[in-house]
């Protein structure tokens, strides 16, 4: 029997929920103001849901490696049937359960407003073949949330933006220029006024930045990296949460 849904619409808001998908932390949440003003931020990593399906796939690897050694061929169709679909489950359950939790904390905020990073066609380059970062990407369920978050955010009356990814964790969110990663601790990173910080959340604050800087100067497809077009040889800065609050000491707000 056919059901009429009354569409929902959101009001417009002066903040967005800016989100960093990643491999340290499943998502990072910022709810970043159009003066370029963080509200509240939010770290989301189901950590028990990871590393269950990380010892499904420590298990594939085990049994991959036994089998190797007795029969020196290419596996039959259906070797670890059951460990590949109880893992590609759980990854959807990491799906659903972080998607859950992004909507909750826009939701919170009365945001409108979802931003997130374009990554539609990326590939990792980083890790060599067989290392624990090669198959830290290989998990990673991106798309996946990226999806389910479209999805479950417009029924609710919402939009879901995708802005340019580039440079977005590369640089200080306070335009202080290029971040260090720490080589111990890949999550936190150093700016170049020495000041230590947390890498996902510097990059969730670029993500928003990113999308306001692009409504103010009114670029509909939301890929504005740099803040000048010029090519000569002064080194471009590229948008970040600084550049925000920049425009609003001089008054361009």
């Amino acid at each position: 029997m056919p059901v009429k849904i009354k569409p929902i619409k959101k009001e417009d808001s002066d903040y967005v929920c800016s989100v960093d998908l990643g491999i340290n932390n499943a998502a990072t949440c910022s709810i970043v103001g159009r003066d370029g003003t963080v509200k509240a931020r939010k770290f989301i990593n189901p950590a028990r849901d990871i590393d269950r399906r990380n010892k499904r796939k420590m298990m594939i690897a085990k049994k991959s490696k036994q089998t190797h050694k007795k029969i020196r061929q290419k596996f039959v169709k259906g070797f670890c049937r059951g460990l590949y679909r109880k893992s590609s489950n759980i990854n959807l359950e990491i799906s659903r359960k972080v998607s859950r939790e992004i909507i909750e904390f826009a939701k919170l905020h009365n945001v409108k407003v979802i931003v997130i990073e374009n990554l539609a066609g990326w590939k990792a380059k980083a890790g060599k073949k067989g290392t624990l970062m090669r198959q830290k990407f290989h998990l990673w369920c991106h798309q996946k949330i990226v999806e389910i978050l479209n999805n479950r955010w417009t029924e609710l009356g919402g939009d879901v933006q995708t802005v340019n990814p580039k440079y977005t964790s590369a640089y200080a969110f306070d335009g202080s220029g290029k971040v260090k990663r720490n080589k111990k601790n890949y999550s936190l990173c150093v700016f170049p006024s020495g000041k230590q910080y947390n890498a996902d959340l510097s990059a969730s604050y670029n993500i928003g930045a990113r999308y306001w800087y692009s409504v103010l100067i009114g670029d509909k497809y939301f890929s504005k990296v740099f803040v000048s077009k010029s090519s000569t040889n002064t080194l471009r800065t590229p948008v970040c949460l600084g550049t925000l609050r920049s425009l609003k000491a001089s008054g361009c707000q």
